[in-house]
């Protein structure tokens, strides 16, 4: 075998793990990790039993132990063998197991001690991929408990290894230098422009390195579409003898093969999402093209959705990228962006168990027995909002009980190889169902055919059915073997069900309803808004199941869905269809409403006036409304608020009758007095002053009309209201008025002067004073001058102090 950098290190790990039983080793990409350790423990007899290595990829899976079997000079199943979704190659004296990571989940779900497997391998952990997390921490958990003889080993090509260490009891930490030929580093020169597209800017920049370098080129894309787009977009403009080879996930085994293998004659273009960035090695590649571009899966556990998205990459997915052009010879590595723009990377890719759906986490855990992930070995933990969310889901589905327990129904769809969604589907409907949960696990089949699913499952059904759009083949050959695979899972169905209805059992919070108008506007079950394009075949329906969405976070787009009939969808979700009696306040029609409601989620099936409404129910919408327009103040209830706000300030106990705390309460004054009132116009005439005055006790009322008094009772006997909303209480009246009056008028405990204006006969202010014993020794002389030339026939006495109150003139031609 051809001798490579992760060599050096063997006898090291090896020592390490016969003494501790566990490690962690740090190898860049190159250096043979992969396919040299687990011959290496083999052959130093460290394992009795099987050693089961993880791979986050199927294609990296059967490419590992492809790569073992030939260094043995073995077959596929001997000595080495894979096991992965829907495939298998074992045989009795397998000794190697790779499998891809959802594998190891399964296997000790079903055999917690791991009966027969010596070790356990995580390979390409930096990945941080969510099933191997769980099957870290599933491990973990099953070798302190039941098999402290069971080796675990971590291996990583760009982790910080000390987080893991530590996560192990503090794992030996072995370290790899690798080897790997300069790569030369190439940037643009400036930015790419606003609106350049991706396919074009890439086969620029591809046509670019064909024409400077030799030997073959890797191309990173985001996804199968890019690859298809920059394919066509390259069309003429390859020298000659260079082949295209595309590799992604969904491509059959030989195309994936003849992207790895070298090329026979000529020269390789592989475009390549980033399938290829880790644990495969792909021969002859002395080239990298980076779009600096990458697609992962973020979930909403606001709308239950799961969305891809395509992101800058991060630095540490750039390296790795790069590396791949050092593998066999001194390389060089084009990025789409410049050098200026990489600061602006972030380090590292989030896990995807911050970013990822939880609800196959969540069934595995209540699987296993615990509802408390902290008490596992989790690197990140997962966040407590969005598993909740995805327990609450497993609830809907019948997987957890009230008390968050797993049921007999939850242990059947933790045992099949799907999302739960789909498990509840297929274990409800049964074989009938499979085609089905095929068709929304893999890409779409008729891309560009509209959004209706019947119409895949009819070309599924009949290959040589008419079509709107050319099928993809290998997608269609792809689903057609997973439907035969789910169906051998599962019993026959109990009755025959359309597809809208086995639709609604996977996504019960995805039924959309559609709203009134022209628009295709659909309001969905769990509460989101959901549009499909005007075109449409489904634009028309009254009820669908939406399928696919595009993650818009307001309302989004439609990509899949299948059409639901409402008998169906009581047939499926009877139990949870139930009526509702509304009573709300209407910000549109600013009254009460009150309806009776059939409900599905938030789908609202059918609406009926509620005629016999308590009162109550009805008083008590009235307060929302109070709450959005504000309590109807009149000026008799401003200057009790303000009489009670006075004292409460000098210390008096009253209640509070301040604005934010009324509206705090208003369950207990207002809410009873509201009867009859159901509208914005019935509120402006409701006169709130005796609810006000009914929270005041006697001895409040008492207190209140003794210390801070509504009215001033002139000399005259005349009442005149006080004014408290000002800075200081105040009132108005006839400078004759207050003749004879000695002392100034007071209110509250602190005996508060009153604020007089003091007005003349045709009643216009002439002074201003909170001294009236004080006016009348000092101004009232200036005050007298003046109002008897102005107002000869009233009386202006030159000692107020002793003349009598009074509001009536002179008769004419009498002098004073």
């Amino acid at each position: 075998m051809t001798p490579l950098p992760i060599d050096a290190v063997l006898p090291e790990l090896a020592q390490a793990l016969a003494s501790a039983g566990r490690a962690v080793l740090q190898a860049p990409p190159g250096a043979g990790k992969t396919t040299r350790v687990p011959l290496a423990l083999l052959e130093a007899g460290l394992v009795e039993g099987r050693i089961v290595m993880l791979e986050p990829r199927r294609l990296a899976a059967r490419a590992a132990a492809e790569r073992m079997a030939e260094m043995l000079g073995e077959k596929v199943g001997q000595t080495v063998g894979y096991r992965i979704r829907g495939e298998s190659k074992l045989g009795k004296a397998t000794r190697i197991e790779v499998v891809t990571e959802a594998v190891l989940t399964r296997m000790i779900q079903s055999d917690p001690a791991l009966c027969g497997i010596g070790a356990v391998i995580f390979d390409e952990f930096h990945e941080r991929s969510l099933n191997a997390d769980l099957g870290l921490a599933l491990t973990w958990e099953l070798r302190e408990a039941l098999r402290d003889d069971l080796i675990v080993l971590v291996m990583s090509a760009t982790l910080d290894a000390a987080p893991v260490a530590a996560l192990m009891d503090n794992a030996p930490v072995i370290t790899s230098q690798g080897r790997s030929f300069p790569v030369e580093t190439r940037w643009l020169d400036r930015p790419l422009p606003k609106g350049a597209r991706l396919p074009e800017a890439i086969a620029d920049l591809v046509a670019h390195a064909l024409a400077e370098t030799e030997g073959g080129v890797l191309v990173f894309l985001p996804g199968e579409g890019e690859i298809r787009r920059t394919a066509t977009a390259l069309a003429g403009r390859l020298p000659p003898g260079c082949h295209i080879r595309p590799l992604y996930g969904a491509l059959s085994l030989s195309e994936q093969r003849a992207a790895i293998r070298p090329a026979p004659d000529g020269r390789k273009l592989v475009l390549a999402t980033a399938i290829a960035e880790t644990s495969l090695t792909i021969e002859d590649v002395r080239v990298v093209v980076d779009s600096g571009r990458a697609r992962r899966a973020r979930f909403d556990p606001g709308s239950g959705m799961s969305r891809l998205v395509t992101e800058r990459v991060t630095r540490a997915e750039a390296d790795q990228r790069r590396g791949r052009a050092g593998r066999v010879a001194p390389g060089t590595c084009y990025r789409l962006w410049t050098r200026g723009e990489e600061g602006a990377l972030a380090p590292y890719p989030p896990a995807e168990i911050e970013v990822g759906d939880l609800t196959g986490l969540a069934l595995d855990l209540a699987l296993w027995g615990t509802d408390d992930p902290a008490e596992m070995a989790f690197l990140t933990a997962p966040n407590p909002g969005a598993l909740a969310g995805a327990r609450s889901l497993l609830a809907r589905l019948g997987a957890l009980d009230g008390s968050g327990r797993i049921t007999d129904h939850g242990r059947r769809l933790a045992s099949l190889p799907v999302h739960p969604r789909l498990g509840h589907m297929l274990e409800i409907a049964g074989k009938q169902a499979a085609p089905l949960a095929a068709v929304l696990t893999d890409r779409d089949p008729l891309r560009g055919a509209g959004s209706d699913l019947a119409l895949r499952l009819k070309t599924i059904a009949d290959p040589g059915a008419p079509c709107p759009v050319p099928p993809d083949r290998g997608a269609l050959a792809r689903i057609r073997d997973e439907a035969r695979r789910l169906a051998a899972l599962v019993p026959d169905g109990p009755r025959p069900m359309p597809p809208g209805e086995m639709a609604a059992l996977a996504y019960p919070d995805r039924v959309g309803l559609r709203r009134k108008g022209d628009d295709a506007r659909y309001v969905l079950s769990g509460g989101k808004g959901a549009v499909l394009d005007a075109e449409d075949a489904l634009a028309g329906q009254r009820l669908v199941v939406a399928l696919d969405l595009d993650g818009d976070a307001r309302e989004a787009r439609i990509r899949l869905a299948v059409a639901l009939g409402e008998s169906e969808l009581r047939a499926s979700h009877c139990h949870a269809i139930r009526w509702y009696d509304l009573c709300i306040w209407s910000r549109r029609e600013n009254r009460v409403i009150a309806r009776r409601q059939e409900r599905f989620g938030a789908l609202v099936l059918e609406d009926r006036p509620w005629t016999d409404a308590p009162p109550q129910a009805i008083a008590a919408a009235m307060v929302e409304g109070v709450r959005l327009l504000g309590l109807p103040w009149s000026e008799a209830a401003r200057r009790l608020q303000a009489r009670v706000e006075l004292l409460r300030h000098e210390g008096v106990q009253l209640p509070d009758f301040s604005d934010t705390a009324l509206m705090g309460r208003l369950e207990e004054w207002l809410l009873p007095v509201l009867d009859g009132v159901k509208t914005a116009e019935d509120l402006k005439r409701f006169d709130m002053l005796p609810a006000l005055k009914a929270m005041l006790s006697w001895e409040d009322q008492h207190a209140l009309d003794r210390l801070a008094p509504a009215c001033f009772e002139t000399p005259l006997g005349r009442r005149v209201p006080i004014d408290y909303n000002g800075a200081v209480p105040a009132i108005e009246l006839r400078l004759q008025e207050l003749f004879g009056t000695t002392e100034h008028p007071v209110i509250g405990p602190r005996r508060l002067p009153l604020r007089i204006t003091l007005l003349s006969p045709a009643h216009r202010p002439v002074q201003v004073t909170m001294d009236l014993p004080g006016f009348w020794a000092s101004s009232y002389a200036e005050v007298r001058k003046d109002m008897r030339g102005r107002y000869p026939r009233h009386p202006w006495p030159e000692d107020p102090t002793r003349a009598d109150p009074t509001l009536r003139a002179r008769p004419r031609g009498s002098r004073g």
